[in-house]
């Protein structure tokens, strides 16, 4: 009988090891594909590929999606200047969704009749890999025998050794999920409420001093230059830009939010690219879009945030928030200006041509060319209008 196709998710870590190699056992042909959005390294693909085939993997393959995540994904999320709780940078939630993305075009592509993840059942990420499995890749078996056996780090640790696979599986105090648009961590003092992370559970550390100052520059909304250096692949830029920020040790944080299935989650994060561009991008907006725009592109922001990170991605809703995104950034050109400091950083300025504070009609504070002070005076007296006719006849409210 031909041997039933397997594709599993493979990032190389215990689970989707042990996920692999059980399969095989079981007589599946597997194929492990490792989905990047450019958090792995050229030496950690290297190390995937190898173990994927000592696992008994038939097949192994990267895929590469990390500009595609950037177009359909973070570009938007830099237009929206998008927060979650006005805190976290939606990196894993949003990676999670074009990794599955990647995994179901590439099951369709080599005609398997099932997918493999290794998600537990208490979190996010099974409904991210389920959701995208089942509307992209219809009538395709889904395998998560973690969730499924709810096995523990032991159960799987066990198997490996006893069929051969020895790796340093140790229970380490953190978890980590490293992406481009910042690093996730769980576990340790974060699982206690009333604690914050210690130094030792962050990976980048403070290695520079003296203040600095970062130049962003963008055109439509999208980065072509820091410091003054050109960029033409937005996905360098904001990788350069990581590597100054990193330097202070900017972007620290822990967040508490609402999970998918209903429970409160709570994650530490280091993220100097997302903090240092959407506050360079948010401070540019408010000089180049009209009050009206910045109000309605906030709107809209919020939920394409939620919808990312709750796996709706997929809803057909995206592209028409994508457009108005898109359409709100036709002028947000120019260059914000930041001062960054060991930890933090402040905002400075902008230099742009469609810096609306350079108005002709007036300097706020100081003088006005574009109306009169008896206009003043009207303008205040109608808007003032509706209160004046309630008070009139409840004047026991005044407050």
């Amino acid at each position: 009988m031909e041997k039933k196709i397997v594709v599993v998710a493979f990032s190389g870590g215990l689970d989707t090891s042990y996920t692999v190699m059980k399969l095989a056992q079981e007589g599946y042909e597997v194929h492990a594909a490792c989905a990047n959005t450019g958090g792995f390294s050229e030496e950690q693909l290297r190390t995937n590929e190898q173990n994927a085939y000592r696992l008994g993997a038939k097949q192994y393959v990267t895929l590469d999606v990390t500009q595609e995540y950037y177009d359909k994904s973070l570009k938007y999320m830099i237009f929206g200047n998008v927060l979650r709780n006005n805190c976290y940078p939606i990196s894993v939630s949003s990676e999670r969704i074009f990794q599955a993305i990647a995994i179901a075009r590439y099951a369709r592509q080599v005609g398997a009749q099932a997918i493999a993840h290794g998600s537990t059942g208490a979190g996010n990420d099974q409904i991210r890999f389920d959701m995208t499995f089942l509307v992209m890749a219809p009538g395709v078996e889904i395998i998560t025998l973690t969730r499924d056996q709810k096995l523990t780090r032991k159960q799987e640790v066990d198997y490996l050794n006893e069929h051969g696979f020895t790796a340093d599986f140790t229970k380490l105090k953190y978890s980590y999920n490293v992406g481009i648009w910042g690093t996730s961590i769980c576990g340790g003092e974060l699982l206690d409420p009333t604690q914050g992370l210690p130094e030792a559970a962050y990976l980048k550390h403070c290695t520079r001093q003296e203040p600095s100052q970062l130049r962003i520059t963008f055109e439509r909304g999208e980065i072509v230059a820091v410091n003054d250096q050109p960029f033409t692949d937005r996905v360098k830029a904001i990788q350069h830009i990581e590597e100054i920020g990193a330097a202070y040790a900017i972007g620290r944080d822990c967040n508490v939010g609402d999970t998918i299935i209903g429970i409160k989650g709570r994650v530490g994060f280091e993220a100097a690219a997302p903090k240092l561009i959407i506050e360079a991008h948010r401070l540019l907006e408010k000089s180049t879009l009209s009050k009206w725009q910045q109000y309605w592109k906030d709107q809209v922001a919020q939920w394409y945030g939620m919808f990312l990170h709750e796996s709706q991605y997929l809803e057909p809703v995206m592209p028409d928030i994508e457009a108005m995104l898109s359409s709100s950034q036709r002028n947000v050109t120019g260059t914000a200006i930041l001062e960054l400091r060991p930890y933090g950083f402040q905002t400075v300025g902008v230099d742009s041509v469609n810096d609306l504070t350079r108005s002709k009609l007036g300097e706020y504070g100081e003088t006005q060319t574009g109306w009169t002070a008896d206009e003043a005076k009207g303008f205040i007296k109608v808007s003032s209008t509706p209160l004046r006719v309630y008070y009139g006849l409840h004047p026991d409210e005044q407050r």
